[in-house]
């Protein structure tokens, strides 16, 4: 694994790699890299660059993720892959980086799975249950493309177990009142109108901040098409979530008049511009900013859709309707997450059984 000298005309000295490989079709290529500063950098490039030519349990577990990155990349949205990538740059890599994947055995795992469970914030508090699950399914993922693509014979993540929960415990979620109580403490007309959206419709952030004029259908209903995302300093205009996400729902007259007097006041709007033309961001430095000074128990801006189907199942809807509205791909997405409200339902039901055989008998 050579590398090689040259000079420039400033008398400066670098160092290249120059090598040959043989492609996925086949094909003998060459490399030819220049610019570092020392051997050493030249030789560990072409050492990580053949690496990535390995289809073998021996390659690095950095050159596996590389792989398996630029593999998802081309099969999921940006969004999941910006979610993807983050987690696995600050809470995968820089414990397995270094290691060949055939060399992570369970005792690894487990000793990193109980860093992370021990990690506490400079408030004292640590990672939740939910979010120390979907980062060792990220862990878990990688471990099974090693299997089916690099020879790996099992993925450890399996034999070490699981950490955290794939469900929280208790939902954040605010009664009516509690959003009225926000809502009214709202100054700035956009916002108070963004959130009432998301409160009265359970759509998600991203439909909303995409929404236009021609969204809004003359029978008060919102037609929900896109999603918007914005990665990297670029804006994107998505699919759906899921091919369930895109839905029509109804609104009620209150929310229809107050979305159309908005865009009426919009100067030199066109049908198909955003109607909102701030980040998610900013609704939660809003939502955190009034919550205080409304003295409201803090929720995400994710929260207020929960929070409209717990209103939704207070007002008595059946969970496929909840999950039509919501646009849940099935209802067991629906009753996996809202199955907990749903106790005092059961009991006015036996209730109301009670009642109907009384009436019965009389």
């Amino acid at each position: 694994m050579p590398a090689y000298k040259y000079t420039l005309k400033s008398g400066k000295t670098l160092w290249y790699a120059n090598f040959y490989y043989t492609d996925w079709t086949g094909e003998k290529k060459h490399i030819c890299k220049r610019g570092f500063k020392t051997q050493r950098e030249a030789k560990e490039y072409e050492k990580s660059f053949m690496d990535q030519q390995n289809n073998t349990s021996d390659i690095l577990f950095a050159s596996l993720v590389s792989n398996y990155l630029e593999d998802m990349k081309h099969r999921l949205k940006p969004t999941t892959m910006e979610n993807k990538q983050f987690i696995i740059d600050t809470k995968i890599l820089p414990y397995f980086g270094k290691q060949k994947i055939c060399d992570i055995d369970t005792i690894k795992i487990r000793k990193w799975q109980n860093e992370l469970i021990s990690y506490r914030d400079e408030n004292g508090k640590p990672f939740s249950q939910t979010y120390l699950k979907t980062v060792n399914n990220q862990l878990s993922a990688i471990m099974n493309y090693a299997v089916s693509h690099y020879r790996l014979q099992a993925n450890p993540c399996k034999a070490a177990g699981s950490m955290g929960r794939s469900k929280a415990g208790e939902m954040n979620i605010w009664t009516q009142a509690e959003y009225e109580k926000f809502s009214h403490a709202i100054s700035k007309s956009s916002m108070k109108l963004a959130f009432d959206i998301l409160f009265y419709t359970g759509m998600r952030s991203g439909e909303l901040l995409v929404l236009t004029p021609t969204d809004i259908l003359p029978n008060k209903r919102i037609d929900i098409n896109k999603n918007y995302a914005k990665i990297k300093g670029e804006e994107l205009f998505l699919e759906p979530k899921t091919p369930k996400a895109k839905r029509c729902i109804s609104i009620p007259d209150f929310l229809y008049d107050d979305i159309q007097e908005y865009i009426s006041k919009l100067y030199g709007i066109g049908n198909n511009d955003r109607i909102f033309y701030f980040q998610k961001t900013a609704l939660e430095k809003e939502m955190k900013r009034v919550s205080e000074w409304a003295d409201l128990k803090p929720i995400r801006v994710h929260d207020l859709r929960h929070s409209h189907a717990s209103m939704l199942i207070y007002l008595g809807f059946s969970p496929l309707e909840i999950a039509e509205r919501l646009g849940h791909e099935s209802v067991k997405t629906t009753l996996d997450t809202y199955s907990h409200l749903y106790l005092d339902k059961d009991q006015q039901l036996a209730d109301r059984l009670n009642q109907f055989r009384n009436n019965r008998t009389k």
